[in-house]
């Protein structure tokens, strides 16, 4: 039988960088709207040539994650509702609703929230942690928490150390924050519906922490269904 074997080539430097930078925007380190260091200081820190990280720049451009102002900078995209995924164009064309969205994200993430339970190191637990502090944060001073909330999703596909649950999630990350922002802005107009919502986001982590895979799918199952219930309540009125 004849087999053709392809040689195995290294992963290109710009890859590389491409893959960094990318994490930090889909894990909410690098925030929507936030100025991104110069091409000269993320070389210098990267220790990679500028011409490498030009490569990864434009790429990331090229993927709407980014984008350069003339004279001003290079910073994180503000996702304004629109998007060029093909997932996000499919499911727009389908025109799902709010509960579409969030019975897919039901079978996404509550599969993810319990591998992450057994699979999270502690850089994981640190980044659930960290954007739980942002979301109260954001609800202490009256904003929405989009992004912390949108981070900490991501944060628990990561964890799941899935590559095909980051992926979907990656492809899934602009209507997820879409979702999630529409989610909020209705949740918050009824008083007590932010420290509920930040109350079963500290639940789902418990759960990851303890290592308790039951816990954590139940948490999130628990989340998830409070919002369509939510939702679903809302449109009988």
């Amino acid at each position: 039988m004849s087999v053709t074997i392809k040689p195995i080539k290294p992963k290109r430097i710009s890859d590389q960088v491409l893959d960094q930078l990318r994490e930090l925007i889909f894990r909410g380190t690098l925030k929507p709207g936030e100025k991104m260091m110069p091409e000269r200081e993320l070389a210098e820190a990267m220790n990679v040539s500028r011409t490498t990280i030009r490569d990864a720049t434009q790429r990331l451009v090229a993927m709407g994650l980014i984008v350069q102002k003339q004279g001003q900078g290079t910073f994180v995209k503000t996702f304004d509702g629109r998007s060029d995924s093909p997932l996000v164009r499919a499911m727009q064309a389908q025109e799902g609703s709010i509960v579409d969205l969030l019975e897919v994200r039901m079978g996404l993430e509550c599969n993810a929230a319990a591998l992450a339970a057994s699979r999270a190191d502690e850089g994981d637990l640190k980044a659930l942690a960290h954007s739980i502090e942002e979301m109260k944060h954001e609800v202490d001073s009256g904003r929405l928490g989009t992004q912390a909330d949108t981070s900490f999703h991501m944060a628990i596909a990561y964890a799941a150390k899935n590559p095909l649950q980051v992926l979907v999630m990656r492809n899934f990350y602009d209507h997820l924050f879409y979702g999630i922002r529409e989610n909020l802005a209705e949740l918050h107009k009824y008083k007590g519906n932010g420290d509920i919502i930040i109350g079963q986001h500290q639940n789902i982590m418990d759960g990851i922490k303890s290592r308790d895979t039951y816990l954590a799918y139940s948490a999130m199952k628990a989340h998830i269904q409070f919002v369509i219930d939510f939702f679903e309540e809302k449109d009988t009125f």
